[in-house]
């Protein structure tokens, strides 16, 4: 990836995590009646990586099984500034 697809890249993520943060800011003010049906949602959020936590490995590559060495350059994949990808599976 280029520098600037970097940044941008970057700005996208921080974009993310600004709006989860405001989404989880306004689940913690409802009444805990209403935060337990919202338990999976912030399940997710707690094991969401922000985008300061990931390393640039994580950033910039995703994982691919049919690749060789099984990690795939973010810009190669579909729709990869609309659909967020930080989470591998387990024990990669």
């Amino acid at each position: 990836m280029s520098q600037h697809q970097k940044f941008r890249h970057r700005k996208r993520l921080q974009a993310v995590d600004g709006v989860i943060a405001a989404v989880f800011s306004a689940l913690k003010q409802t009444s805990k009646q209403e935060t337990q049906s919202y338990s999976k949602l912030l399940e997710k959020y707690n094991r969401f990586p922000k985008e300061k936590e990931m390393t640039p490995k994580n950033k910039y590559t995703i994982f691919n099984r049919t690749e060789s060495g099984y990690r795939k350059s973010v810009h190669r994949f579909p729709k990869w500034t609309k659909v967020s990808k930080r989470v591998n599976p387990e024990f990669f």
